[in-house]
């Protein structure tokens, strides 16, 4: 019964941790984001951001306002304009009602 009570407790050990957020992306305006490794070299094979360093890793932007592109129902909006995300909640909303 020891054991299972340790093999369970290792499973909620593994379940608990977390991604190491390692890599560092620096916003033009003056921000810092930090993220996984993974993501990070996703983002540089998309040419979202473009490495600048190492140890840590670090990277940039490539686009101005980039870090303020966000996806809501498979549509690129940008919270640096307000009317984006009113519009399309606005437009979810409608299409949620009928």
């Amino acid at each position: 019964m020891t054991s299972e009570k340790q093999k369970e407790k290792e499973l909620r050990k593994l379940q608990r941790r977390k991604k190491k957020k390692n890599a560092l992306i620096l916003c033009h305006d003056g921000k810092e984001y930090w993220t996984t490794q993974a993501e990070f070299w996703q983002w540089v094979r998309e040419s979202v951001v473009l490495k600048i360093g190492e140890s840590p890793l670090r990277g940039m932007f490539i686009r101005q306002n980039e870090e303020y592109n966000v996806v809501l129902g498979n549509t690129v909006l940008n919270l640096k304009c307000p009317n984006h995300l009113i519009e399309a909640m606005a437009s979810r909303r409608r299409a949620l009602q009928r």
